[in-house]
């Protein structure tokens, strides 16, 4: 899909008027694979939808073409074996990737481990049309709902293993001249960085403890990691447990997320060039879907706000010692000019933008082996400093640790998100 620039001046004219970033490009990155031009989908709000039926559109057009049918029938029809690839050859299962390392002897540092991770291998945006959409309640659009559902299934599996080595990320001062992992200059310079908590908060499942208890505990952590921050907003969190056995049920009204069985195995980010601005402006002015401290800002207010420096960074912090499904992240620097193909997350007030990335064999990987519960890791979602000084974001997976014992138990962690002001 052509990508157009809006070289545009980001503007507000009035306080009713849908907030319309400019696409922010950090300086020697390449043109995101985007839908809308490029542009944010507020760009076409029609009686305050956000542009949410405008992205259901386009998602209900670009199925109509047969592109991503394509895509599918490559891996589903490719002969046994590793699958040809511009980026390098794919496998459709994780054990024959993992036969494939096993062979070529791949060389790990100590500490490390080679592994297979998922990418996208389909260049096109992908749709998201989430469960609380009216869309799905509505009989008159039964025909579009199941193009759309199986769609998001078929994008799932557009998507193939490739050999990684992840290097342990308590060592990066040994592959990045003496740079401390536990520092803001990590952050600056990779994407990523290491923390240590010792939480008060003693039951992670209650999301109200979670908000009094722990919320609070990482502002604290994230104003003291980035001395020159004025602020630090968690606005909200996910709990990651594939052995749960109580109640997952997902209450926004109640600022309850729920447990998560799923691991998110497809490499990613969760923010990108616009939603970074996005999401922060509609937590500051609309206190919109925040579980944290209520925020009543102006737009006036916001505007100046973002108009300093301001960042989205995800903590992990296990529950216990990690032993299986182990959380990665991915430096900066080793994709810092890679386009990022767009996924739209389509409500039915906002569209939020996720990344995807397809696969590079110098990818700059990181895990925590064994990460103990007082270890957080940190990775960067946005940053808004564009000048090519400090790294943008990081992206990152899950993924399956295959020097694990057969009974080693599922990652059980808490992941918040918040955003940092200068």
């Amino acid at each position: 899909m052509n990508f157009v620039r809006d070289d545009k001046n980001e503007r507000v004219v009035s306080e009713s008027e849908a907030f319309v970033p400019e696409l922010q490009l950090t300086v020697g990155q390449a043109l995101p694979i985007a839908a809308n031009g490029g542009r944010s989908y507020l760009s076409r709000d029609v009686n305050g939808d956000a542009g949410t039926e405008a992205a259901t559109e386009d998602a209900l057009q670009q199925i109509a073409t047969g592109e991503g049918q394509q895509t599918l029938d490559l891996i589903e029809n490719a002969p046994p074996g590793p699958i040809h690839t511009k980026w390098g050859e794919g496998f459709r299962r994780y054990a024959e990737c993992m036969k494939y390392i096993e062979s070529a002897e791949i060389s790990v540092p100590e500490g490390g481990v080679a592994l297979p991770l998922k990418y996208t291998i389909h260049e096109a945006p992908s749709y998201s049309i989430v469960p609380s959409n009216a869309l799905w309640k509505d009989p008159s659009r039964k025909l579009d709902a199941a193009a759309l559902a199986k769609d998001e299934r078929d994008n799932a599996k557009r998507s193939l293993y490739f050999p990684q080595v992840l290097k342990d990320a308590r060592r990066i001062s040994e592959y990045h001249n003496g740079l401390d992992p536990r520092s803001a200059e990590c952050m600056d310079r990779l994407g990523l960085s290491l923390a240590h908590c010792e939480s008060e908060c003693e039951n992670f499942y209650d999301s109200e403890e979670v908000r009094r208890i722990f919320y609070p505990e990482m502002e604290k952590l994230l104003l003291e990691f980035f001395p020159d921050a004025v602020d630090a907003l968690v606005y909200n969190h996910d709990v990651f447990d594939k052995d749960y056995e109580g109640d997952r049920t997902e209450d926004q009204d109640k600022k309850n997320p729920g447990v998560n069985a799923n691991y998110a195995n497809l490499v990613h980010n969760d923010l990108n060039d616009n939603s970074g601005r996005v999401r922060c402006r509609e937590l500051l002015t609309e206190n919109l879907r925040n579980f944290g401290r209520t925020q009543n800002f102006t737009h006036a207010q916001a505007d100046e706000r973002m108009s300093r420096r301001f960042m989205s960074i995800n903590l992990a912090k296990p529950m216990e010692t990690v032993e299986q499904n182990p959380f990665v992240l991915c430096a900066w620097p080793s994709f810092s000019d890679q386009p990022y193909i767009n996924n739209y997350r389509v409500y039915d007030d906002r569209v939020g933008e996720t990344t995807r990335f397809t696969y590079r064999s110098e990818h700059d990987w990181y895990w925590l082996p064994l990460q103990a519960p007082h270890e957080v890791s940190m990775l960067k979602c946005y940053d808004s400093v564009t000048d090519g000084s400090v790294s943008r974001w990081s992206f990152h997976s899950a993924c399956i640790d295959p020097t694990a014992p057969e009974d080693a138990r599922c990652r059980k962690n808490v992941v918040v998100r918040s955003f940092v002001f200068f």
